[in-house]
C-alpha cells in the first residue's frame, strides 16, 4: 500500500489531518515561515482576506523583503504526519480541499533528531508559492497585525489561528523558536488589550 507523510508547519500542527498513525516533530533548513498568504476561505473572506503562513526559501524572501527585521537563524519547526495507508486517498483529498487557497504540494527535506543524531527524510508539504494569486508577500508588522486582529472567516478569527500556532510551535521542541511568529503574537495581543481597555 502507498505510504504518505505530510509535513505541517501551520494549522496542521494544531489541527492534524485524520488517520494519523505516527507524528514526529521536525524542522526545515533554508526556509522561513511567514504570514505572507491571503486566506479567503478559512481565516478571512473574499472581501476581507485574513493572513496565514506559508514557507518561503530564505533567498527568495530576501527578494521580497530586504528589510525583514527578523534573524536569519530561526528554524522552521513543524510535525511530520504518517497517514494510515488504508486512508491515503481519502486524506489527500481532504488536504487538497483544505489547502486549496493557493497551496500546492511539494516534497521537502525534513530533519529530525533521533538518538542524538540528525536524520533527514523527504516528506510532502503544502506550500503557497510566491507566484500563486493568494501570495501577498511582506507587509509592515503593524499593518499585518491589524489585519490578523480584525479578520474573521468560516474557520474562526484570524487571531485564534495565530495564537494557536504560536502555542503549538513552542511545544514542539526546546529548540523551536520563530521570531516573526512571536512578534506578531505579541503585537496582536497588545491590540486585544488596547481594545479591552477601551471597552
Amino acid at each position: 500500500m502507498e505510504t504518505f507523510t505530510v509535513f505541517g508547519y501551520g494549522s496542521l500542527i494544531f489541527k492534524p489531518p485524520p488517520h494519523v498513525i505516527t507524528q514526529t516533530p521536525g524542522f526545515l533548513k533554508g526556509y522561513v515561515r511567514r504570514f505572507a498568504q491571503k486566506s479567503h476561505d478559512h481565516r478571512g473572506t473574499p472581501k476581507n482576506p485574513g493572513r496565514v503562513v506559508t514557507l518561503i526559501h530564505k533567498e527568495e524572501w530576501d527578494l521580497f523583503s530586504g528589510s525583514d527585521p527578523f534573524p536569519n537563524d530561526d528554524t522552521v519547526w513543524g510535525i511530520a504526519y504518517t497517514i494510515d495507508p488504508v486512508y491515503v486517498a481519502e486524506v489527500r483529498d481532504y488536504l487538497d480541499y483544505r489547502e486549496k487557497d493557493g497551496y500546492t504540494m511539494e516534497t521537502l527535506d525534513v530533519y529530525a533528531i533521533e538518538d542524538a543524531q540528525e536524520k533527514v527524510a523527504i516528506h510532502n508539504c503544502y506550500v503557497g508559492r510566491n507566484d500563486n494569486p493568494s501570495f501577498i508577500g511582506s507587509e509592515p508588522l503593524d499593518e499585518l497585525s491589524t489585519t490578523i486582529w480584525k479578520s474573521v472567516g468560516p474557520s474562526g478569527p484570524n487571531k485564534e489561528y495565530l495564537y494557536r500556532l504560536a502555542d503549538a510551535v513552542r511545544g514542539l521542541s526546546p529548540d523551536s523558536y520563530d521570531s516573526h511568529l512571536y512578534a506578531l503574537e505579541k503585537r496582536v495581543k497588545e491590540l486585544d488589550g488596547n481594545n479591552d481597555n477601551k471597552g
